[in-house]
């Protein structure tokens, strides 16, 4: 019973996320195993544009030495490319923009969220990585 109600929350988390990240680097910064994480994400609605997220992961032995398990720094990277044909699809014009992204880093508290802003007046898309 609890299996069935994990898997069914665990699908319905996963068919409201907007786009889904690749994993396409790792690079060790320290022997307590902290990364840098790299995944490429495509947004779902403009075709032909890849965004490259970064960000931290401590490691196992650094959260046990620390003992702030459930902390992660809020840094983070994004640099976004056009891979191919551009095309836009409905997008959210606002000027908030539309949620293109966003990633659980820790159970409780922090995600990683990556947002589109389509600056009109010079008919550019704007990818903001930022935690919450």
């Amino acid at each position: 019973m609890r299996l069935a109600a994990f898997t069914l929350l665990a699908v319905a988390t996963f068919a409201t996320m907007p786009a889904v990240a690749e994993k396409v680097g790792e690079v060790g910064v320290d022997w307590l195993g902290s990364d840098i994480i790299v995944e490429a994400i495509a947004d779902p609605k403009v075709q032909g544009v890849t965004c490259h997220v970064a960000y931290f992961e401590r490691g196992l032995v650094d959260r046990l030495k620390n003992g702030n398990w459930f902390e992660d720094p809020s840094n983070s990277y994004i640099a976004c490319r056009q891979t191919g044909p551009i095309i836009v699809g409905d997008i959210d014009r606002s000027e908030d923009g539309e949620n293109v992204f966003r990633q659980r880093q820790s159970l409780i508290w922090k995600s990683v969220n990556v947002r589109r802003i389509y600056d009109e007046a010079n008919k550019t898309l704007v990818y903001l990585a930022h935690a919450r």
